[in-house]
């Protein structure tokens, strides 16, 4: 049984769950920023004081609570200690994606209203502030201050380093900037007491959440874990790991590489002694498995991999087993708008939470054999920042009353409890009557040895209306009939795909996901450029 959040004891932001653990284990180191300059290395008071210098500079330049504060970097020191800082002052940090171009960052930046922002120097000519007119104040990381900002670190040195905060509140917002396969970025708004249950662990990951922020403190009695995040902080898989290691006394080891380099990353976890190694989906996974499978990394300390924001195949979690013995893999579904899920199960089957359901057209959990869309009740989002219409299709009620989040996920029910994913609404393929979903197929494809990666789309077709049609990378020699073998051997006839397309890597979008239009454009004969 769930046990209700920590509002049975006093209101609470995420500053103040940090500041109990800072109180508690101050001389513990707390962040290791590591992989590309600068390196750096905080304990929990160090990283304390700088993000309340952060909290006082951006006071002083007039931002206040329920402000939005922009950081548009990539992972450094600085990207937490200004999260840190902004809920320290109530106000609201903002995730933009550094692989956004002028036009994009113009939109995020005015579609999310923020009035301040922290930038890497070198990404901050792709702003443009004339366009920007609510855009008050701009600090620079990383280098020369560029178009009249402010350097950060001169502003933290003249800013004080201790606390002197109002209270907070636990409806204080935390705002995630989403990107799917398709569409503008938009922002899920969150109390910041639902985040912290429904997504960085409430304290206490894999079991109940604490009943009160003070809770926390016990983590001064127990060894800090020690984990290596390679996500993004710009996404909300690296936020989310970093505040489930921060509000347990953990140790973050942060790589801050432009690039994942698996074997420098292998070297960092020996150094720091990482036990867990937080990747994203197969493409941080794979490289990581053949240099273990390919080299000597004596003195590992591992016992834990995780991925979150793309999925691991079957193949590449044995293979990670087999190269650290006795290591877990932790595979979990979740999104912006429903948090953590649950663990996968292998073969697309995922064992879901209890707050979790796969809904009907009526909106009342199905039974076993039957199909719907995954959705979270409980500790889920308010809504989508500036948008009723998409909060509307989103975040729904039920004839119960009780208002769920819809992942967009479609599922099955089987009759042990676990659901299949069957794949995103939005990637339905409709073939001679009959729907795919392409994910469900993608997850076949990568169950090969010789495949690497793989996006399934529809093209047009004359007698089906649309032909299944699948982007490969092979892994090694592997030819159609191999494939469509395969899939026949793991899905119905209409779902294998009929043709298939080779390349050298798969594209993504600004956000890191998929890229379905390149795909599309491959798969009609197109190079993928237009």
């Amino acid at each position: 049984m769930v046990r209700d959040a920590p509002a049975a004891g006093r209101s609470f932001n995420l500053a103040d769950l940090f500041e109990v653990v800072a109180d508690a284990c101050p001389d513990r180191p707390a962040l290791v920023a590591s992989g590309g300059p600068p390196e750096r290395r905080l304990t929990y008071a160090e990283l304390d004081a700088r993000a309340n210098r952060v909290a006082h500079h951006l006071a002083a330049a007039g931002v206040g609570p329920g402000d939005h504060v922009g950081v548009l970097a990539y992972n450094r020191a600085e990207w937490v200690e200004t999260m840190i800082g902004c809920f320290k002052l109530r106000a609201v940090p903002v995730n933009v994606n550094y692989r956004y171009v002028t036009g994009e960052l113009t939109y995020l930046l005015g579609n999310a209203r923020c009035v301040a922002l922290v930038a890497e120097h070198s990404l901050l000519p792709g702003v443009d502030r004339d366009r920007l007119p609510g855009l008050r104040h701009v600090l620079t990381v990383g280098g020369d201050t560029v178009g009249g900002a402010d350097d950060y670190e001169d502003a933290l040195a003249a800013a004080s380093p201790e606390r002197g905060f109002g209270p907070r509140s636990s409806d204080d917002p935390y705002l995630l900037y989403t990107g799917g396969t398709t569409g503008l970025p938009k922002g899920v708004m969150w109390r910041c007491e639902d985040i912290f249950v429904a997504a960085m662990g409430g304290g206490n990951y894999g079991g109940p959440p604490v009943s009160a922020p003070e809770e926390l403190a016990a983590c001064a009695a127990r060894d800090p874990l020690r984990a290596q995040v390679h996500a993004p902080l710009m996404h909300g898989g690296g936020q989310w790991i970093t505040w489930i290691t921060l509000t347990t006394g953990g140790t973050v080891v942060l790589w801050t590489g432009r690039h994942f380099d698996a074997r420098l990353a292998l070297g960092l976890a020996i150094r720091e002694r990482s036990q867990i190694l937080m990747l994203v989906g197969d493409g941080m996974a794979r490289p990581v498995v053949r240099e273990l499978e390919g080299g000597e990394y004596p003195g590992l300390e591992l016992f834990a991999f995780g991925s979150g924001g793309a999925p691991l195949s079957d193949d590449v979690k044995e293979r990670l087993t087999a190269a650290v013995p006795g290591a877990y893999v932790s595979d979990n579904l979740g999104g912006s708008e429903t948090g953590a899920m649950g663990p996968s199960l292998g073969d697309g089957r995922f064992r879901l939470g209890p707050e979790f359901a796969v809904l009907g057209p009526d909106l009342t959990p199905v039974g076993p054999g039957q199909e719907g869309v995954v959705a979270r009740t409980g500790h889920i989002p308010l809504a989508y920042w500036d948008d009723p219409v998409k909060t509307e299709e989103t975040f729904v009620t039920g004839p119960d009353g009780r208002r769920w989040a819809l992942q967009g996920d479609h599922a099955r029910v089987e009759d042990d409890g676990s659901v299949t994913l069957l794949g995103r609404g939005s990637l339905v393929i409709n073939t001679g009557g009959e729907k795919v979903f392409a994910e469900e197929v993608e997850t076949a494809l990568r169950a090969h040895p010789a495949v690497t990666d793989t996006i399934v789309v529809g093209v047009p077709d004359a007698r089906l209306g649309r032909r299944v049609t699948a982007v490969v990378v092979p892994a090694g020699p592997v030819t159609e009939e191999v494939l469509a073998a395969h899939c026949r051997t793991r899905l119905a006839g209409y779902k294998t795909p009929r043709a298939f397309h080779f390349v050298e890597h798969i594209e993504r979008t600004p956000v890191g996901k998929p890229d379905y239009a390149w795909a599309r454009s491959v798969a009609t004969g197109g190079d993928g450029t237009g």
